[in-house]
């Protein structure tokens, strides 16, 4: 053989070889399991969505796949472990607003979440529901601001901890209605919840699922929900939105992302995948029973959305000075 023919022939099995990579590296399914990972113990709201969905996905991928938790610090553990895991499309990440819109404008975290994370698809979304114990002293969202205008600093609420989804609720209020509540912060919904039922706090952006039980028992009184829109499961609570404050929203949401690096070809096929899933009547069906509104969305939906969180609550965050303490 030539030296111009042992060329070409050692180039096309170079290329071959880098084929053959390629194609083993955008398999799918993965041929290693399936991991779908949440940064929140079990037996919660985002446990619960990310069970159901993981479920679904593995009957229709024809291979399991394992839910994950790995709680601690907000979710922040969850997000760093995802993103600095393999990129061959075997791990998932539930992730939340927390993390991926909140903590990089509170903290130095050792992840970029538009960097070393990747947008698959929206997963799911939920109003919080500001709620007051009966002593309080209002009925309506309305007497809320006044009973908070009257005496300044007097009025307090509570969040699952700095940062969170409950807190930066209270602090867009703060900022949209010119008021200065008091931002109490707990370790979890659970001690927030108790001390809301005890008078020893007045307020609460709550999670509707934890919250309503003590709504229908009237123990507890609903204000208004924190969405554009009324959830189904609480039609007769008006929104902060339409109670004079157009386009206040505050939302938990969870979304699927991946690590960086995954090849794009197998992002777009776990999209196909979760929106399929998201878009099946009976796992919608399980997640609204749930008060959990499924939120399918394209890869660049999803960084849109993402992006616009950010913003805004990176401006909340600088015009309230808030810290991570």
């Amino acid at each position: 053989m030539n030296k111009r023919l042992l060329l070409r022939a050692t180039a096309l099995a170079a290329s071959t070889l880098l084929l053959a990579g390629a194609a083993s590296a955008q398999d799918f399914p993965p041929k290693k399991p399936v991991t779908l990972v949440v940064g929140f113990a079990a037996g919660g709201a985002a446990d619960a969505a990310a069970r159901l969905i993981a479920k679904k996905l593995g009957e229709n991928i024809g291979q399991s796949v394992v839910v994950d938790n790995k709680g601690g610090a907000g979710g922040n553990i969850a997000h760093q472990f995802v993103a600095n895991a393999a990129a061959d499309g075997s791990v998932l990440l539930f992730g939340s607003v927390g993390p991926l819109t909140i903590a990089p404008h509170l903290m130095k975290l050792p992840y970029d979440p538009f960097k070393d994370l990747a947008a698959v698809s929206g997963g799911v979304n939920f109003p919080n529901v500001l709620v007051v114990h009966k002593g309080a002293g209002a009925k309506t969202l309305a007497e809320f601001i006044q009973l908070s205008k009257k005496k300044p600093g007097s009025v307090d609420f509570a969040s699952t901890g700095a940062g969170s989804a409950s807190h930066l609720a209270g602090e867009l209020f703060n900022q949209r209605a010119g008021v200065d509540m008091t931002h109490v912060p707990y370790k979890g919904g659970a001690p927030a919840l108790q001390d809301l039922l005890g008078g020893r706090i007045t307020s609460y952006f709550a999670a509707p699922p934890t919250a309503l039980p003590h709504v229908e028992a009237g123990t507890l009184i609903p204000l208004a929900t924190t969405g554009l829109t009324r959830p189904a499961y609480m039609p007769n609570i008006p929104t902060v939105a339409e109670s004079g404050f157009p386009g206040f929203e505050a939302l938990n949401w969870y979304a699927f992302v991946a690590p960086g690096k995954t090849p794009a070809p197998l992002l777009d096929r776990w999209n196909k995948e979760i929106v399929k899933v998201l878009n099946d009547p009976g796992v919608k069906d399980a997640l609204n029973k749930h008060g959990l509104t499924p939120q399918p969305t394209t890869r660049a939906e999803l960084t849109a959305f993402m992006k616009k969180e950010s913003t805004q609550w990176a401006t909340i965050i600088k015009e309230r000075k808030l810290t991570a303490d």
